[in-house]
């Protein structure tokens, strides 16, 4: 038997494009999210999160043609996030092919839209998402509406609602680390972690596999996100879809034999 942490990557889109991003800023076009798709599936990926940081900012409801589309090429287990705003459009997620949906902005405007879609999919199938962000004196605000909006709430405490909510995990985005290749934020991460009982999901930083151990073991994430990591290489960022070999993330300790 083995201990074997969910490694996720995390795609971006943006009018129907995919894009990486910088601190949640500066969007840098990386070509079409179908083909990089049919990549992760030649690899083997367990899981892949789609974000719409477009809808996610403009308000815009999920393109549910386009992302039926991709639903139809992937042969993993797919969630998505950006522009959710009512059960419906949930509902309608489910209908076209995805096992999980990211909520983050609209379940800070509409308290009840968690608790619905708990109802309806199951905590199991609900993910809550927090951006947050590094501010004076090393304290941690939260944001919403793209990393645009502040709340005046703690990750922590956010997360703790969340739960209490019914979700069924929760995703930690540090928009500090965001695209920077330079490690997470560890500190955010074990803040969130030791308030929660539920799985976390750790993104936000990652440059490679000792990023993701670091996260798992000193964060205590169950799970670790990224996205540059999986769509860029080498020091000039090449676009070039890739994922660490299992035999990588034994060697790293990512994967443990128990």
């Amino acid at each position: 038997m083995y201990n074997r942490p969910r490694v996720i990557p995390c795609l971006l889109l943006q009018e129907q494009g995919l894009v990486k991003t910088t601190k949640f800023k500066n969007p840098n076009y990386l070509g079409d999210p179908i083909n990089a798709v049919r990549i992760f599936n030649e690899k083997g990926v367990d899981e892949l999160c789609l974000l719409d940081i477009g809808a996610a900012k403009s308000g815009d409801s999920p393109d549910f043609d386009y992302l039926k589309n991709i639903a139809s090429e992937a042969f993993m287990p797919l969630s998505y996030g950006g522009g959710i705003t009512e059960l419906n459009q949930i509902k309608e997620l489910f209908a076209i092919g995805f096992e999980k949906v990211i909520i983050n902005s609209a379940i800070n405007k509409d308290g009840s839209l968690l608790k619905k879609a708990v109802e309806y999919a199951g905590s199991q199938s609900v993910v809550a998402s927090i951006d947050a962000k590094r501010e004076l004196f090393g304290k941690y605000s939260c944001f919403i509406d793209g990393g645009n909006t502040k709340i005046r709430v703690s990750p922590a405490k956010l997360a703790k609602h969340y739960e209490e909510s019914g979700a069924g995990e929760i995703i930690i985005n540090s928009i500090d680390n965001d695209g920077m290749m330079q490690g997470y934020d560890i500190d955010l991460i074990r803040q969130v972690t030791e308030a929660v009982n539920i799985p976390v999901v750790a993104c936000g930083g990652a440059g490679g596999v000792p990023d993701l151990k670091m996260a798992l073991e000193k964060g205590g994430a169950h799970a670790v996100s990224a996205g540059s990591m999986f769509v860029y290489f080498g020091r000039k960022k090449a676009v070039l879809i890739n994922v660490p070999e299992e035999s990588e993330l034994y060697k790293e300790g990512v994967y443990c034999d128990e």
